[in-house]
């Protein structure tokens, strides 16, 4: 079957879904209720021409990607931080003095997601693109292979990103995370290979997708190696340059991969998504029952399932 294009992110005991210019959170309220909040989709991109080039279009999705993230994180977070403000005797205010309130929760809540999502991308490029270049520098001192120097910088990008993913893993609160993300994958796997959208359906589903951001994560990882690998340069400050300045370029090529891994079934590209797919491993989890029907109310708020379906089952 073809893909439905759902995209979805794991949250705070819910789950964001996407289809084309809309995206829903649905999230299991500490009274055991569903709230589904349902928003447009709006693009950092108004140029068509932008949205249709390669590469580019990637970069642009990766930023509003973590945009939406973060505000769909913040939501789910915000049930739990009602819960325990519930907990304290409320100040009684006017109608006019909670509006005020609430404009200026507004305002701090999206200075603190920029400056989030600023402080993410900058310690993420620090981490997992410049601290494995600076460790590998040292071998300089013994060496002056380049090729064996790349190599190395290689072995310790993928050390740290995959020590990373195993360390989160073993968190307690992320597992449950993880769990919601099985849930995310379970549904859009269901759909797309023509069931039913139903709690029985969902649970038999994998839990593996070849349009995971965990398997987004991976390509960058391996695409920065082969970048690396071949375009070098003499001066130390232009290879630090260097990397800073390939790291859209990076996020962008690893896009177009992802994008294409989604659409299509070629062995090749099911080779090339096979250790994403592995990786998702320890990214996912198994949810129970009432993770998925969490999961299957934040794709009805976006997408008619039922019509798919109607139009693509064989």
């Amino acid at each position: 079957m073809k893909s439905s294009n759902i995209g979805g992110q794991a949250v705070l005991e819910g789950i964001m879904m996407r289809h084309k210019d809309v995206y829903s959170v649905a999230v299991r309220r500490p009274d055991g209720e569903i709230e589904v909040k349902t928003q447009p989709y709006k693009s950092l991109v108004k140029s068509e021409a932008l949205k249709r080039t390669p590469i580019v279009r990637g970069v642009f999705n990766f930023i509003e990607s973590l945009v939406v993230g973060m505000k769909c994180l913040t939501y789910s977070a915000s049930f739990f931080e009602e819960e325990e403000e519930g907990a304290r005797e409320a100040p009684v205010l006017s109608q006019k003095e909670k509006e005020e309130a609430e404009q200026k929760k507004q305002k701090q809540d999206n200075l603190l997601m920029g400056m989030t999502v600023a402080v993410s991308i900058v310690l993420s490029v620090a981490i997992f693109i410049m601290l494995p270049y600076f460790i590998a520098s040292f071998l300089r001192r013994v060496t002056d292979s380049e090729s064996l120097i790349a190599i190395a910088e290689a072995c310790v990008r993928l050390v740290i990103f995959l020590g990373y993913i195993a360390l989160i893993s073993r968190m307690k609160d992320i597992q449950r995370v993880f769990m919601y993300h099985g849930a995310e994958h379970k549904c859009i796997n269901c759909v797309e290979h023509g069931l039913d959208l139903t709690v029985e359906n969902v649970m038999k589903s994998s839990r593996e997708h070849k349009r995971c951001g965990t398997s987004f994560l991976l390509f960058v990882m391996i695409v920065s190696i082969i970048f690396f690998l071949f375009i070098r340069v003499s001066s130390p400050w232009l290879r630090v340059v260097v990397r800073l300045l390939l790291v859209p370029v990076i996020a962008g090529v690893s896009y177009e991969i992802i994008r294409l891994a989604g659409s299509s079934d070629n062995r090749f590209v099911n080779l090339l998504s096979k250790p994403g797919l592995a990786l998702q491993r320890l990214t996912t989890r198994e949810p129970d029952e009432s993770m998925v029907e969490v999961a299957i109310a934040a794709v009805e708020a976006v997408f008619d399932w039922k019509a798919y379906l109607r139009e693509n089952r064989p």
